[in-house]
């Protein structure tokens, strides 16, 4: 089965190389995004703002394959810092109301100084 990449023109540039998602069959793939802001590049001030925007960006790159928050499957979100979790949860709830997708949560060091990074995979 072959893949198409999805370009999401309202979500923030690739920082390497790599695109912002491959759609395969009914099944997304989703690279993770940072809480960078689309227009600038840079990221948004704080935790809480990136955690939003790296959100909205997943929520992006979502709409250009036809998707949406209610697609997800599967999401990892990576914490820079695990006494972050409660926080990041709050805001993760509001993009997942109802039951919210399968998820794992890791702490790691994030490209660009980022806070937080959120990936999924979604179904059509």
């Amino acid at each position: 089965m072959k893949s198409v990449t999805v370009t999401a023109p309202n979500a923030p540039a690739a920082v390497g190389p790599y695109c912002h998602a491959k759609l395969c069959g009914d099944t997304l793939y989703c690279s993770g995004q940072l809480g960078l802001i689309p227009e600038t590049g840079a990221l948004a001030d704080g935790l809480e703002a990136q955690a939003k925007q790296a959100l909205d960006n997943l929520g992006a790159v979502l709409q250009a394959a036809g998707m949406d928050y209610s697609n997800v499957v599967k999401t990892t979100v990576f914490l820079v810092n695990m006494g972050d979790f409660s926080t990041v949860n709050e805001i993760y709830a509001k993009y997942f109301p109802g039951e919210p997708p399968a998820r794992s949560c890791v702490q790691a060091v994030l490209p660009k100084g980022g806070l937080v990074e959120v990936e999924a995979i979604a179904v059509k």
